[in-house]
């Protein structure tokens, strides 16, 4: 079956929507020999699968041009979120809605006795939930005896939430020669045996290899310190400027903390996690509809389903845990041919791994640095005068207060206030730690490095001590700036670095107040003022500023404190 076969009612609702072409998912399903076939299709979020097995449907639906009748479903959708099978329902009314059929949807949060009037009164096509549709079919609400097709949406995700048992309890209720469109994302072996297990000769579909890391979807990577994984989220969220966009955490604590950041920086963001009810999911996701919010900080769980048209930034505040999970994530954008942006915040430490994860995903990122407050003021400039170089129609009133203006003031002031008053508006960009500590040979000939204190710590090359995260550890016990260190040198059991001489007592005295000897994290790492010189470096690995990929010998915290590395104390 092909677009130009397909049954007329079908084509004429894709015409109403303006295809002229399927994806590639969709063209696979329908190029099928047996429209009876099951199938297992492996197909990126954002492809266009809800309509690709909405089509698929068809030979179950529609026979001789017309909708079979039928007082009980025939066909089951089941998807792992309200909002995903919310969406779902939404395709197949306006793909079905010229075959007349009645479309049933069944979700947690909405009313339960409503739905089950809803399917005493007869669907042609039922949607759900795995939790709800249980519900239904205990209560003897869902009759599933007539069923011809049931399709799993992203089957990997309803597995990883634990719907296992819900998914074999319905499936073992259906009968036994209906056809079932398993659709997923990956494969991973909990899939396979699900497959094995409800299918019969089921034919394999993947468009993965065409659509491996969303054709649409420009992926960057952006490696920082670990202390200003906050700070480098702010900066892409106002470099970019996204009508929408979308920051993962690894956990509600993470969310409740980054999204409180970003609030108090003046940011309009909500936050969906598993700790907000449905009502308050229902609150957020309406703001970034209508545009209220433009920012949502999300844990992977509860951003699954999610469909926003308007999203084209994701940012992996933390680090997705495997492949799968940055596609799952990165495929909220780039959706059915727009474009997207997704961003992996990479501290030092971690590239290695993420190196590793992009190979495994088949994803070519950029390698970049996170953008500077100075990037981010000229894109500003370049985004107010393009909005202000757009030709607007102004009225009379307009154009009266506009030359009262003028008799006022000059032009050229008018506009450094409307300037004004567009900055002000924008939350401030943040100062990161350079991308490579500076040189320690020109240290000395800087202003106010002339007259230096060398200070040492117990870690050095053994314990894998890099400057990149040895320059924000001293920053932050010692509350000084980066400015205010001078040379970093490292031994193999030590690292000696200079303060000048006017904040040393200063510097000497913080980094002692929060120090904790028998700490495991970076408090446990004890700094002292040596007397005179370092001992001598011993050849060309003696001082260092910036290539190796040491992590921290303690137990590294990002935004909003969860630990990246088991504790490794020196020895």
């Amino acid at each position: 079956m092909t677009i130009e076969t397909l049954p007329p009612l079908l084509s004429e609702a894709l015409a109403a929507r303006g295809y002229d072409t399927l994806t590639a998912v969709q063209a696979a399903v329908l190029e099928q020999p047996d429209p009876a076939r099951d199938l297992i299709v492996s197909a990126q979020t954002g492809s266009g699968k809800t309509v690709a097995f909405g089509l698929g449907l068809a030979a179950q639906l529609i026979e001789n041009d017309a909708l079979v009748r039928s007082d009980t479903p025939l066909a089951l959708v089941v998807a792992p979120t309200r909002e995903l099978a919310l969406q779902v329902s939404r395709e197949l009314t306006w793909l079905y809605e010229k075959a007349g059929a009645r479309i049933a949807t069944c979700v947690g949060g909405m009313d339960a006795a409503k739905e089950r009037r809803t399917l005493q009164r007869g669907a042609h096509i039922v949607v759900g939930t795995p939790g709800r549709l249980r519900d239904h079919l205990e209560r003897g609400a869902l009759d599933l005896s007539a069923l011809r097709a049931v399709v799993l949406d992203e089957a990997d995700e309803m597995l990883d939430m634990g719907f296992r048992e819900d998914l074999e309890e319905i499936l073992d209720l259906t009968p036994e020669h209906r056809r079932t469109l398993l659709f997923s994302a990956t494969m991973p072996k909990s899939i396979v045996a699900l497959a094995r297990r409800y299918q019969r000769d089921a034919e394999r579909i993947s468009t993965v290899g065409e659509d491996r890391g969303h054709g649409d979807i420009e992926y960057q990577a952006v490696a920082i310190s670990p202390a200003d994984i906050e700070h480098a989220a702010i900066n892409l969220l106002r470099l970019h400027e996204a009508e929408t966009a979308m920051l993962f955490c690894a956990t509600r604590d993470n969310v409740r903390h980054l999204h409180a950041s970003l609030t108090e920086r003046g940011f309009a963001a909500v936050a969906l996690s598993g700790e907000h009810s449905q009502n308050e999911r229902n609150a957020a996701l309406q703001a970034l509809r209508d545009g209220r919010a433009r920012v949502c900080v999300a844990t992977d769980v509860a951003a699954r389903g999610i469909d926003l048209p308007t999203l084209s930034l994701v940012i992996h505040v933390e680090l997705p845990r495997d492949a799968e999970t940055l596609q799952h994530r990165s495929g909220r954008t780039g959706r059915a041919g727009r474009k997207g942006t997704a961003v992996l915040i990479v501290p030092y430490p971690r590239r290695r791994r993420v190196d590793m994860m992009l190979r495994s995903a088949r994803i070519a990122a950029e390698w970049t640095t996170a953008p500077t407050p100075e990037d981010i003021r000229a894109k500003d400039r370049e985004r107010m005068l393009a909005t202000l170089l757009i030709p607007v129609e102004a009225d009379e009133d307009d154009r009266a207060l506009a030359a009262q203006l003028l008799e006022a003031m000059s032009a050229e002031d008018i506009a450094a206030a409307y300037v004004q008053s567009v900055r002000a508006k924008l939350p401030a960009p943040e100062e990161m730690v350079e991308a490579a500590p500076r040189d320690p040979a020109t240290a000395h000939h800087r202003p106010g490095f002339d007259d230096v204190v060398w200070f040492r710590m117990d870690i050095g090359r053994r314990h894998n001590a890099d400057p990149r995260w040895i320059l924000p550890l001293l920053c932050r016990r010692g509350r000084i700036t980066k400015n205010e260190i001078g040379a970093i040198r490292i031994l193999p059991a030590e690292t000696w670095f200079q303060v000048p001489s006017a904040i040393a007592p200063k510097f000497a005295s913080a980094v002692q107040r929060s120090g904790d000897p028998q700490a495991d994290d970076e408090s446990g790492v004890r700094i002292e003022r040596a007397e005179g010189q370092p001992p001598s470096p011993g050849g060309p690995r003696g001082e260092r500023t910036g290539a190796p990929q040491g992590r921290p010998p303690y137990r590294a915290k990002p935004a909003g404190g969860r630990p990246q590395h088991k504790p490794r104390r020196p020895r």
